[in-house]
């Protein structure tokens, strides 16, 4: 691309200036032509369709009506003057009204004259109407510039609309600025792709996104931006993981020692599944190789990955390093770090906690056994990454819930050790595989698949609001055997007065359900302190409470292998993975464990899916796929924070044959010139070190 002109700061655009500019800088975040030339419209209006008045509907969208004006008058008077015109065809008739500029509705439209109308039909007393439509003078004069077949709609705001830049506002600028301007893009593809994939180029895409002459010039220009989108994002982050592979050394665990031997043989008090030995067994063989290793474990909730990681660090420790494993929360790094030491007894390996509540005392003592190698594995939150913490020879980092942790604070773990540490990330959200390509294209993927022996899949059942005495009596009937049950409200911030009534409430019918003292009730909201959740989690943990009442806090990890029944409240307001990370939560011990939806009577049709889904399968990727189609991939896994997914046009759910192209082109560009040094590769070149110049985050995950 031409640097100078295109790059350009939109005030020097015909009819932007400071002002506008400003606006456009702040609510779109439009800076320059090229960012303009990149605000695609978000639908299409058929301009070639015309409406007889005889076929309007009250709820359509924007239509279009030729008609001839055959009255006009003044109605009402001072601020509550309007004009109202009478347009006709030969179907029928309707009116036309305008409450503003109504000086050059005056001038302009005239009684028996012909005119294409368009606007937004209302009815009103019996009666079809626009007000302040569109008008052209009917023919159309020849010549006019745009295209007048599929007219963009561009995505504006209040602010913008108050300064003339409404849809039909950047529709102007846009036309101007392609008008004066295409000619300066460039191309971004090398030909050789373009010609693989018939694609169209780059100059042809962008003026047809804009103003597309028909249907089919439309979706070539989609086709070829989305694959453009795709393709970048897949080019950056197969780049680093080569680049990885060529530059940075990793640790070396070529030995399997005493721990693991001993581990393994004497304290293990289950099986390994098949699965467990197989990723076991990649883990190995990546920290045999010298290079370092960025591997991203995936397991449906129960499925062992705990094991798999504290075997890997025990790996680590008979190589002579030490291992961390970080955890997004408090609750779950006391959680992983107790389950760890029930696992492996004090004389056998010093495994430590740090956390945010852990006291300056501790912490110095920690610091200090830290660095002369007395602790073995550190298990902790976010208190890991602070500069203070210094291992004495970090070889293996376990990332628990992956994307709760942003790149920047890999990026510091990373700098802990001269030779970076081998990185394990583990997921319990089964995240699609369009998905895991787009977001951890460069991490090699393990899967988990089987659960361990004896495990019995919970049942789940989708019960309405008139049969909540059914699900009352199930749960005294399953308390009675000796079971726990967890009862979960949603509470969203959008909502939160409202929810915290409903759980008010629902705590008030708990208790008078089940009285003291036959029965102990736990309760956990977000609005509680920490000392407070964690003593009300104890209290169920340890089994003196039977019923724990909470808002999503226990989403993430907590273990009660005791707890068989899972009630969800409201489950038609939860995402599907979010209700399948809920149900997890149960079916911990050998029991058969049950998961209770509880919802409304009235359901939309996406809220249905998402029980359907629930009630007819336990599998965590099979879940996960219809969560993208239902959702998008913005919301999966907090995507939109962490801003790897700035995704203009492409759709994840939908263009996975697009994403698979663009992916299998860069391999085997990659493998055929693994430095992009040939001459047809030097647009791609030339991409990685534009984006390169900045933060190099090529050396990280």
């Amino acid at each position: 691309m031409l640097t100078e002109v295109l790059e350009s700061p939109i005030e020097y655009l015909k009819g932007v200036g400071p002002k506008r500019a400003e606006l456009l800088k702040k609510e779109l975040g439009i800076f320059s032509y090229v960012q303009l030339l990149n605000y695609y419209p978000f639908r299409y209006i058929d301009r070639t369709r015309f409406y007889k008045i005889n076929e309007l509907q009250p709820d359509q969208p924007l239509v279009q009506i030729i008609g001839r004006i055959t009255d006009r008058q003044i109605i009402g008077d001072k601020h509550k003057r309007r004009i109202v015109a009478r347009l006709t065809d030969e179907t029928g008739s309707m009116e036309l009204v305008w409450f503003q500029s109504l000086k050059w509705v005056e001038e302009n439209v005239m009684r028996g004259k012909v005119y294409i109308v368009f606007g937004k039909p209302n009815m009103f007393n019996g009666t079809f109407s626009i007000s302040h439509p569109e008008l052209e003078n009917y023919p159309r004069p020849a010549g006019i510039t745009g295209n007048l077949t599929l007219q963009p709609i561009y995505n504006s705001t209040e602010k913008l609309k108050k300064h003339f830049l409404d849809s039909k506002g950047i529709q102007k600028l846009q036309s101007l600025l392609i008008e004066q301007h295409i000619r300066e893009v460039k191309e971004t593809l090398p030909g050789y792709i373009t010609d693989k994939y018939k694609l169209v180029r780059k100059r042809e895409a962008l003026q047809n996104i804009h103003f597309p002459a028909n249907a089919l010039s439309l979706q070539d220009a989609e086709r070829r931006l989305k694959f453009e989108e795709l393709f970048f994002i897949q080019l950056q982050l197969l780049n680093s993981k080569q680049q990885r592979t060529l530059k940075f050394k990793g640790a070396v665990f070529d030995k399997v020692g005493d721990k693991i031997n001993t581990f393994y043989k004497e304290i293990l008090p289950f099986e390994l599944t098949n699965a467990q030995k197989r990723v076991i067994k990649e883990i190995r063989l990546d920290t045999q190789r010298g290079a370092q290793m960025n591997r991203l474990v995936q397991g449906d909730v129960g499925s062992g990955k705990t094991i798999v990681a504290l075997m890997s660090m025990l790996l680590a420790n008979d190589n002579g390093y030490q291992a961390c494993m970080m955890a997004p929360t408090e609750i779950l790094a006391r959680q992983h770090y107790q389950s760890l030491v029930s696992l492996v007894k004090e004389d056998f390996v010093k495994v430590a906690v740090l956390t945010g509540s852990t006291t300056k005392k501790q912490r110095n003592l920690l610091h200090q056994q830290l660095e002369n190698g007395e602790i073995d594995i550190l298990v902790g939150t976010h208190a890991l990454i602070e500069d203070k913490v210094q291992f004495k020879n970090l070889g293996l980092v376990v990332i628990d819930e992956q994307h709760r942790f942003g790149v920047e604070q890999r990026a510091k773990l990373w700098k802990k050790n001269s030779v970076p540490p081998h990185i394990l990330v583990m997921t319990a959200t089964p995240i699609p595989r369009t998905l895991a390509m787009t977001l951890y294209g460069d991490l090699d993927v393990s899967i988990i698949d089987e659960l361990p022996a004896g495990r019995k899949p919970i049942e789940t059942r989708h019960l309405f609001e008139g049969q909540r005495l059914r699900m009352f009596g199930f749960m005294k009937e399953e308390i009675r055997k000796g079971r726990q049950v967890y009862v979960v409200y949603p509470l969203i911030k959008e909502s939160e007065k409202l929810d915290l009534l409903y759980l008010e409430a629902g705590i008030e019918q708990m208790r008078y359900q089940f009285p003291l003292p036959d029965f102990q009730i736990s309760i956990v909201h977000g609005k509680m302190s920490n000392a407070d959740k964690q003593f009300e989690m104890q209290l169920f943990v340890e089994g003196k409470t039977q019923i724990m009442v909470a808002t999503t806090v226990i989403e993430v990890g907590v273990n009660v292998p005791n707890a068989s029944v899972m009630v969800i409240e409201h489950a038609e307001r939860f995402g599907l993975s979010q209700l399948h990370q809920l149900r997890g939560r149960v079916g911990r011990g050998a029991e058969q464990s049950f998961c209770i939806l509880m919802s409304g009577n009235k359901l939309t049709k996406e809220g249905k899916l998402r029980l359907e889904t629930m009630v007819r399968t336990n599998n965590g990727f099979e879940i996960s796929e219809t969560d993208l189609q239902l959702r998008g991939p913005g919301d999966l896994s907090g995507t939109q924070q962490s801003g790897v997914l700035d995704l203009k046009l492409a759709d994840l759910a939908k263009d996975q044959v697009i994403l698979q192209e663009a992916r299998n082109t860069i391999i085997e560009v990659f493998e055929e010139d693994p430095t992009l040094s040939l001459p047809q590769n030097h647009l791609l070149r030339s991409y990685l070190e534009k984006k390169n110049q900045g933060i190099s985050f090529d050396k990280i995950s």
